[in-house]
């Protein structure tokens, strides 16, 4: 994968980023600027795949995915510059949602399985006391 010469254009983040439609894809990956729109029908993801990659660097998205050599040579053709890496957004941490503590459930999870071991015990006790102190002699 070539990627151009030394000429190539070198394009802003938020230039790369406007184009993020079926009718006007750009994706990069790699530092390098690539024009999809023609690809968008043929891509065997489907061109939602694409459209997914647009506004960010998608760089991790194709490596993931095992691309084959001869999709890494087609890449050629859609080339058309870089990408200034200045202008990239740093990524953002996910955050991931505060799990609630279990140790508090847990203490309740044992309640209640005590309870369910005891009160047929409890019952079984009840139903014996009462029928020992009711019987008639």
């Amino acid at each position: 994968m070539d990627g151009g010469g030394g000429d190539s254009k070198m394009y802003h983040f938020e230039e790369v980023s406007k184009h993020n439609a079926t009718q006007d894809c750009w994706i990069f990956i790699d530092g390098k600027v690539y024009d999809v729109t023609p690809f968008m029908e043929d891509h065997p993801g489907g061109d939602e795949v694409l459209l997914a990659a647009t506004g960010k660097d998608a760089t991790n998205d194709f490596e993931d995915v095992g691309h084959s050599d001869s999709a890494r040579e087609m890449m050629d053709k859609y080339y058309i510059g870089e990408i200034d890496m200045s202008t990239v957004p740093i990524k953002r941490a996910v955050i991931q949602p505060q799990q609630p503590t279990y140790n508090q459930d847990k203490t309740s999870d044992v309640l209640i399985k005590v309870l369910q071991l005891l009160v047929p015990f409890l019952i079984l006790g009840v139903a014996f006391g009462v029928r020992h102190f009711t019987k008639v002699e």
